[in-house]
């Protein structure tokens, strides 16, 4: 097992510490590093950093508005549980923000890089799955890009580390949705053939259906770590 000193690296001092700390915690917390109901103190991190206790006071408040971690009894905080309905939660809002990109995108007919889907097939093919999820925020990044409106690439931010966490929580090569890069394909033609309807229809819908698809996932995982710890126990 990794541990905490393994896992996050000695920054460098710099007018951005906080953002920096914050960063490393979130690929930490989105990577699986840092489990949910994994307990860590200030101390333990400003240690690891090799930083001063401020930085990371500042950046778990902001983790803590992110609903990323939380208090934990005694001292200390915890990393938060991935919670279904917070997730579909998520999943309703960036639903509406790439339908409303895709609208805006196909209003301008704008061509999307045909690479974004290409890359996307090759690590879905290879089930690589860091490489997948990469891929999957590149082509979403690429369409609130395209929309014009930078209000949407900056509110979809906010929430991308839950997308990525439940991704890297519960995806593996056996389960991955095989027809994610043909719905992003065809998201891709709506918009340069300008059909609005079309664009923003298909985008609802694969929010949907991932929505659907991970929530699933997410309960049958949380089933399967019941029944191992219940046979832990009964052993």
């Amino acid at each position: 097992m990794l541990t905490l000193m393994s896992m996050l690296p000695k920054l460098i001092s710099a007018p951005d510490l906080v953002d920096q700390v914050y960063d490393e915690l979130v690929k930490a917390i989105s990577s699986g590093a840092l489990a949910p109901a994994h307990r860590v103190t200030q101390e333990q991190l400003a240690a690891q950093f090799d930083v001063s206790r401020q930085p990371v006071l500042q950046a778990l408040r902001l983790l803590k508005r992110d609903g990323l971690v939380l208090d934990a009894p005694g001292r200390g905080i915890q990393i938060a549980p991935l919670e279904p309905k917070v997730i579909d939660w998520v999943y309703q809002l960036r639903s509406a923000l790439d339908a409303l990109a895709a609208a805006l995108a196909a209003e301008q007919s704008i061509r999307l890089d045909a690479a974004l889907i290409e890359s996307g097939r090759h690590a879905a093919s290879a089930k690589d799955l860091s490489a997948l999820i990469d891929a999957d925020m590149a082509f979403h990044h690429a369409l609130y890009e395209a929309s014009g409106n930078p209000l949407i690439l900056s509110s979809a931010k906010m929430h991308w580390c839950h997308i990525r966490r439940v991704m890297g929580a519960v995806l593996h090569g056996d389960s991955l949705r095989c027809n994610v890069w043909d719905e992003h394909e065809a998201i891709a033609e709506a918009v340069a053939a300008g059909d609005v309807n079309l664009a923003s229809t298909l985008s609802q819908g694969h929010g949907r259906a991932a929505s659907e698809f991970m929530i699933q996932q997410l309960l049958e995982k949380e089933i399967s770590d019941e029944t191992d710890a219940a046979a832990i126990g009964a052993i």
